[in-house]
């Protein structure tokens, strides 16, 4: 019972982390205008995405223009991408893999060893989706707050940290999270289900010695 409600709450999370996985990569706050000293054109905002630059005037309206190549895009950029393409697909085969090797379900049959290797497979490519969303987030916010106290680099140029950042460092943190709990439940199976060790001479002996003592004192009891 325990290990189907840690197989519950592993794929859960896992599902968490895919939406958002998915958000992240599809939203375009990844860099935000910067507010600071002279640049004080607060009506105007600039978004920079992985696929697409965004102005919102004044809270009213919002102009998008997806990108026009892939190499007008900077080298943090241009790896996130690939990145959070890769995390996206590696989440979603996570969750299929979980769901198929769950005790709650009959996918791979009642063989509980089995499933629990389909369990601990999704969980380790869990962790490995959260260690790819890791490095293009903290890459870029790296960069992004590199650049910002950096005194060369033009104040119209110097970007803040988006909200899809943050979203994706908690995501990064779910999807982790989510996989160590599936290698847990894992663990949990390999316990219940591991045979117990007889030793045919120590029952021998064991009976022997019971032998014994009972004939002992039954020859003690005709004495008296």
């Amino acid at each position: 019972m325990a290990v189907a409600a840690l197989e519950i709450v592993g794929l859960c999370l896992g599902v968490i982390g895919l939406i958002g996985t998915t958000s992240v990569t599809g939203m375009p706050q990844w860099r935000v205008t910067a507010f600071i000293e002279s640049n004080i054109v607060v009506f105007e905002t600039i978004w920079e995405g992985l696929w697409m630059n965004c102005i919102r005037h004044a809270n009213i309206r919002m102009q998008c223009k997806v990108y026009d190549s892939l190499l007008a895009l900077t080298p943090d950029l241009q790896a996130a991408r690939g990145l959070m393409c890769v995390a996206v697909i590696l989440t979603l085969l996570a969750v299929l893999i979980a769901i198929v090797g769950m005790q709650c379900t009959q996918c791979a049959g009642d063989n509980e060893r089995m499933k629990g290797y389909i369990v601990l497979a999704a969980g380790i490519i869990f962790i490995l989706a959260g260690i790819l969303v890791l490095i293009p987030v903290s890459w870029t916010g790296n960069n992004i707050i590199r650049d910002f106290y950096n005194p060369l680099v033009n104040t119209a140029q110097k970007r803040e940290l988006g909200e899809a950042l943050y979203l994706g460092w908690a995501t990064a943190a779910v999807l982790i999270a989510g996989g160590a709990i599936l290698c847990c439940a894992c663990c949990c199976v390999k316990e219940e289900n591991r045979p117990y060790s007889y030793s045919p001479q120590l029952a021998t002996y064991t009976s022997h010695q019971i032998s014994r003592k009972t004939a002992s004192t039954y020859s003690k009891s005709q004495y008296v």
